[in-house]
């Protein structure tokens, strides 16, 4: 990392000192929760986490007043995965340059002390065709023995006007793993409903398939005639073709995912069924808002939704509030262990990332017997008389 020749700049001690204090500080959980969850009083990762030799030249001859040459914005939308017996997070990492890249950091109880690897990683590219950026990745320890990781990339429509600089198209990437560290880069997907972003590997084979949630969209930003959680299939990783896509959780009006919703995380297995955690996505005066839910689908046939507690089972609280795109709660992953304990790990208005602790037995009696949306004001109205009797006859 530092050779033994280099020249330390002047305050390389201090800068260490400061930053293993910050990295080390303890966790702990907030005292008042809803009994579903804990939040914790600190962020996980943040940008001040980011190591400081991806961020100062040490050479003193090159960097005589010890100025930071590399800067970085924000770590936030993290896959998730207990490796060798460690909770690590594949961070979206943001660069002052705006452009996003992925990098581990591990922690031995998934709640504090997160430490990146000594790289970033190195994601091998499409020849001809670069990700211009890269981001979302979610992990996935599928049945067939790899780790695989899907992420979104990004890149330039090639039918927008010159003068045009924005206008993106949106697909999912793949690669797979071993070891967390050398990738093998595999076709993008193909998909014949539009852009792709969300897209989550289902962990297990279904019938001999390789099955892959979807979130299609006519355009980057714009769901259009799109949106909603898709399922398909696909016969091999080495030509990612999706065939059968059909959406097994679509837009409701006037509800959290009004305007659009896809799949989080890999869903856990459970032995009532698979637990799944989403975002959904409503439009307000403020700009959009995402909040995250929960739903089950059948253990037997993972296109059917068995159970939906109405409304957002995590929204933006305080300072989660605020940063570079506000009013978002966003997950990519979570990991169950095999005690029960479950650490759903969200990043909060696409600055920082979080944690929130439950277990397998909360959620899904959270799943399974909090109230489904009526979708009127009147049902609303309508559930909670109907608790307030229930709770009278006690």
């Amino acid at each position: 990392m530092i050779t033994e020749n280099i020249t330390k700049i002047h305050n390389f001690d201090a800068l260490t000192t400061s930053h293993l204090e910050f990295i080390q500080q303890p966790n702990s959980p907030v005292s008042e929760n809803n009994g579903i969850y804990s939040r914790y009083t600190n962020p996980v990762v943040t940008a001040k986490h980011v190591p400081l030799h991806w961020r100062y030249d040490f050479n003193a001859e090159t960097n005589p007043l010890g100025l930071e040459r590399i800067g970085f914005n924000a770590t936030f939308n993290a896959g998730a995965i207990k490796f060798n017996g460690k909770y690590v997070l594949c961070l979206r990492v943001e660069g002052n340059d705006r452009k996003s890249f992925f990098a581990m950091a591990e922690s031995p109880n998934g709640i504090d002390n997160f430490q990146f690897w000594d790289k970033p990683c190195v994601i091998p590219q499409i020849e001809g065709n670069p990700d211009t950026n890269a981001y979302d990745m979610r992990l996935v320890q599928h049945e067939d023995g790899w780790i695989y990781g899907i992420f979104c990339t990004e890149r330039k429509d090639p039918s927008a006007p010159k003068s045009d600089t924005s206008t993106a198209i949106a697909n999912a990437g793949l690669v797979r793993t071993k070891d967390l560290i050398n990738f093998e880069r595999l076709p993008d997907l193909v998909s014949n409903t539009g852009q792709q972003r969300n897209v989550v590997l289902h962990p297990e084979f279904v019938n001999g398939k390789y099955a892959i949630y979807t979130r299609p969209q006519d355009g980057f930003i714009d769901v259009g005639n799109g949106g909603g959680i898709g399922l398909g299939y696909i016969d091999t990783m080495e030509s990612p073709i999706v065939k059968d896509e059909q959406i097994i959780f679509g837009k409701v009006y006037h509800t959290i995912y009004e305007l659009k919703n896809g799949l989080g995380p890999a869903p856990i297995k459970t032995d009532k069924g698979w637990l799944h955690l989403a975002h959904g996505v409503r439009n307000t005066a403020a700009g959009l808002r995402y909040t995250l839910y929960v739903f089950m689908t059948d253990l037997n046939d993972i296109s059917k939704v068995i159970h939906t507690p109405a409304g957002h089972f995590m929204a933006p609280e305080n300072d989660e509030r605020v940063g570079d795109v506000s009013n978002v709660l966003f997950s990519n992953g979570w990991i169950a262990d095999d005690n029960g304990t479950v650490f759903v790990y969200y990043a909060s208005s696409d600055t920082r990332m979080h944690v929130a602790t439950s277990t397998i037995e909360k959620l899904v009696d959270y799943a399974m017997n909090s109230p489904e949306d009526k979708f009127t004001s009147a049902g609303s109205v309508n559930t909670i008389l109907d608790l307030i009797e229930r709770n009278k006859s006690i």
